[in-house]
């Protein structure tokens, strides 16, 4: 028996979203004071608007506006895979740490995947 989804924080996807914005930021504390504008910036934007796109579609209500905002949502998400591979090229983080967000990443995009596919095929 599945409970009811009334709102965004019921959905595994945003919670995720939430965890690996915590993730970034925990990473990004980490970088050269040199990076507070740059990577560091960008990085944190693109995390937060993963889950911040997840529930602004969720509140719109139509099946059409939600996956817009899903779409933008894995966006961000794919910005921030880039950004990822960059900071960890550039040393700005250890294997581990880039290795465990990645992974992150990589399950709340599959679950972003999904979802907007099963919208667009749903009638």
């Amino acid at each position: 028996m599945n409970p009811e989804i009334e709102s965004h924080k019921d959905l595994l996807v945003w919670q995720k979203a939430v965890t690996l914005s915590m993730a970034v930021y925990a990473m990004t504390e980490k970088f050269p004071a040199r990076e507070m504008y740059s990577l560091s910036s960008q990085m944190r934007r693109a995390v937060v608007s993963i889950p911040s796109n997840i529930a602004e579609g969720k509140a719109r209500r139509t099946r059409a506006d939600y996956v817009h905002f899903l779409h933008m949502a894995y966006g961000s998400a794919s910005e921030l895979e880039t950004q990822l591979l960059i900071a960890a090229r550039l040393g700005f983080c250890s294997e581990k740490v880039y290795e465990e967000t990645n992974s992150l990443l990589a399950e709340v995009s599959k679950m972003l995947r999904a979802i907007i596919n099963k919208l667009a095929t749903a009638r």
